[in-house]
């Protein structure tokens, strides 16, 4: 063997010796690195053995405080216990009632809708005290001594600005002008009664103004579509409607195929929510509201319910659409249930303007009543008179307020109480 074969071999054990020296001092070094970091060997700087020495007191000092508290509430658990005072256990242990509160939780309270009767009184004490009851402008001109041609042009003024329409205006001063009572110089009662008389005969003393699915015989489930333009209070009066037949003990479901806007669904359903009446609603906004009346059918006829409100859009993207849209949620929900009344809400703030939009519904889908709302103070109580002229049904239901009960059956007695009070 040569001396270069020598130095070859002696060279290669050298470095093997070096990379397993270097080896080894790397292990230990990552180990201890390893061992520190998992708190098993405290570092060997004086910084860190002082900062490990101050937290190790730190704990220990927390810990018998937390001891102290524990004794501390046990006391006070033992004194509230024995009666001695319940404000002491309550200021021990602050966190104790909110606890108990989130593991309880207070059951939503369903509402008890307000009978009709009490309904009936209370809107009629309502349209007593409204500003605008234009009985009063009428008996006030015909209980004058001698009533001229100038006095009867106020009293045909007067009519229309309450919104009674001209032709009924017209027939109500003649019939006036023709009765014994009011020419002869009656005294201010037989004035007030010949008044009441000629306005019981205009608004319809004995029209039938039952809603369809409370009368005998009638369809059980029993279905109405709730129609109108957006901003008369349509879904609002849906909500109501839900509320009077729930206060007569009735099962009721409502459907939300009003899926143009977007609140509509939300809207009832916290309707419902309220009075304990389940909603059908599409699962996102835009969806066919014809397949909403579809399902909502089906299921108040698979719950045998009473009755079933479908609550509809009042704006789409024209006139003609919104019809042909309305005719076709009337056609897909007679194929569960046949439809027993069209309920047109209408504004009575918006007088005769409102009834352009009345004919056109009317024209369309075949009303079959109609529900006045916001027949208060601001509203012109001729609009009873015109819209059942004009449109050729009832006014069935009337409105006389934000509150949730104040929607009640039209009674046209006390309606005319009301407004000559």
């Amino acid at each position: 063997m040569d001396m270069n074969t020598v130095l070859a071999i002696a060279g290669v054990i050298v470095v093997a010796i070096v990379v397993i020296a270097l080896s080894v001092w790397l292990g230990k070094s990552r180990k201890r690195d390893l061992d520190r970091a998992m708190g098993k060997t405290a570092p060997d700087d004086k910084r860190t053995r002082d900062a490990k020495a101050a937290a190790d007191a730190r704990l220990t000092a927390e810990a018998e405080a937390a001891k102290e508290s524990e004794k501390a509430g046990g006391a006070a658990a033992g004194t509230a216990a024995t009666g001695k005072s319940a404000a002491d256990a309550e200021s021990v242990s602050p966190a104790a009632k909110p606890a108990a509160a989130e593991s309880t939780p207070e059951p939503a309270k369903t509402e008890t809708p307000e009978s009709v009767g009490s309904r009936l009184t209370r809107l009629k004490a309502k349209l007593a005290k409204s500003g605008n009851p234009f009985g009063k402008a009428l008996f006030d001109i015909l209980a004058k001594d001698n009533l001229s041609e100038s006095d009867w042009e106020d009293v045909e003024d007067t009519l229309l600005l309450a919104d009674v329409g001209a032709e009924a205006s017209a027939q109500l001063v003649e019939d006036l002008k023709t009765d014994v009572r009011i020419t002869g110089k009656a005294d201010p009662a037989e004035v007030r009664a010949t008044l009441k008389d000629k306005l019981l005969d205009l608004v319809g003393r004995d029209t039938d103004r039952r809603l369809n699915v409370e009368k005998p015989g009638a369809n059980k489930p029993g279905v109405i579509i709730m129609v109108g333009v957006n901003g008369t209070g349509k879904t609002t009066t849906a909500g109501k409607l839900a509320r009077l037949f729930v206060s007569e003990d009735k099962q009721v479901i409502m459907g939300a195929a009003d899926t143009f806007r977007a609140a509509a669904a939300d809207q009832l359903e916290t309707w419902g929510a309220r009075v304990n009446v389940p909603v059908v609603r599409a699962d996102k906004d835009g969806a066919d509201p014809a397949s909403v009346a579809f399902e909502a059918s089906a299921k108040a006829k698979e719950a045998n319910a009473d009755v079933l409100i479908i609550d509809t859009a009042g704006r789409l993207q024209n006139k003609a659409n919104l019809m042909d849209e309305l005719g076709k949620i009337h056609r897909v929900t007679e194929k569960n249930l046949p439809v027993d009344e069209v309920l047109l809400v209408l504004d009575a703030t918006t007088g005769q303007n409102g009834m352009a939009q009345a004919k056109v519904f009317a024209e369309a889908i075949g009303i079959t009543g109609v529900v006045l709302s916001k027949l208060d103070g601001s509203a012109k109580g001729g609009i009873v008179i015109s819209v059942q002229k004009e449109l050729g049904v009832p006014v069935k239901l009337v409105g006389l307020g934000e509150g949730p009960d104040d929607l009640a059956p039209f009674d046209p007695e006390g309606f005319v109480d009301g407004i000559l009070a």
